[in-house]
């Protein structure tokens, strides 16, 4: 393993386009939802709810289309419905993931999952993918007072953990997330996904390393990128 780790006593996780390949799903669960409703997305729509937890997404499509007829819990309760099952069948892992974990647990390396997600969603995605025995926890965002940029569901994770801020590294697909990592005071990792490619330099901008995928951290092949 290499000297991405040193001093590093646990690993944190973002879940979507992070742990597994699923922005997908939420794009084509927001233009069925859209379509389904009429609605007409206004300009930036997508970039402004990046980092939001799953309940504040839900309030921000409030907000955009105060016509939409549900309740907060309505919506997430549709969304669920809508994604559940192909997260469960159609979402594969990052590659090299599973492999890193068990690196991860083989060195004593804490880990956790710290997503905008719903923590159901993300534990049954993670037990579909056999991956559910590598992580010692799993939050979500909708448990803490505020989504990503804020650090609350990373420090949330690294409290239960037992690691300092200082002493973990967390992964990340999107900037908002990394945000969330440098508001914790914890070093951060970018990787790459299809669905923040326009992304990839403010990512760099932000992030300490950058990862085409976990297989670049076995070779040592991951970009550094603090000074």
């Amino acid at each position: 393993m290499t000297n991405m780790l040193n001093g590093i006593e646990a690993c944190i996780f973002d879940l979507d386009g992070t742990l597994v390949d699923s922005m997908w799903v939420w794009v084509a669960v927001d233009e069925e939802y859209i379509k389904k409703y009429n609605l007409t997305k206004p300009d930036g729509f997508h970039a402004g709810m990046e980092g939001m937890s799953y309940t504040e997404t839900a309030q921000y499509f409030i907000d955009c289309f105060p016509t939409l007829p549900l309740t907060r819990e309505e919506i997430m309760d549709d969304w669920t419905r809508m994604a559940y099952e192909k997260y469960m069948t159609e979402v594969p892992p990052k590659k090299g993931v599973k492999e890193f974990l068990k690196e991860l647990k083989e060195r004593g390396i804490k880990t956790g999952i710290a997503t905008s997600n719903s923590r159901k969603m993300a534990a049954d995605t993670i037990k579909a993918l056999g991956m559910d025995g590598l992580f010692d926890s799993v939050r979500s965002a909708c448990e803490v007072c505020a989504g990503k940029p804020s650090p609350d569901v990373y420090l949330l994770v690294a409290e239960e953990l037992g690691v300092k801020p200082e002493n973990c590294l967390i992964f990340e697909d999107v900037p908002m997330g990394i945000l969330a990592g440098k508001n914790a005071g914890m070093k951060t990792c970018a990787i790459e996904d299809e669905f923040s490619k326009k992304q990839a330099a403010k990512k760099r901008e932000l992030a300490d390393y950058y990862i085409q995928d976990y297989d670049d951290i076995k070779s040592g092949t991951y970009e550094v990128l603090s000074k």
